[in-house]
């Protein structure tokens, strides 16, 4: 996972309830007064609580399948 491997936070949506930050398992988001930022980009693991958590869908953590050849 590199820093531009995150999920995708919109700003514009975002109500700052930080119920993202609260339910990463391994956290690596952190509230500001903006809203949440990626302190640790590098721990998180993409497993997306923070995309199902978020009342405002203000959290993306689009995906790509690659199949072997």
């Amino acid at each position: 996972m590199t820093k531009t491997d995150q999920p995708i936070i919109n700003y514009d949506r975002c109500d700052l309830c930080g119920k993202c930050v609260a339910a990463c398992p391994v956290n690596a988001l952190h509230m500001t007064a903006d809203g949440p930022v990626f302190n640790q980009p590098l721990t998180c693991t993409y497993c997306t609580i923070c995309e199902d958590i978020c009342p405002q869908g203000a959290i993306r953590a689009p995906l790509t399948v690659r199949w072997a050849s």
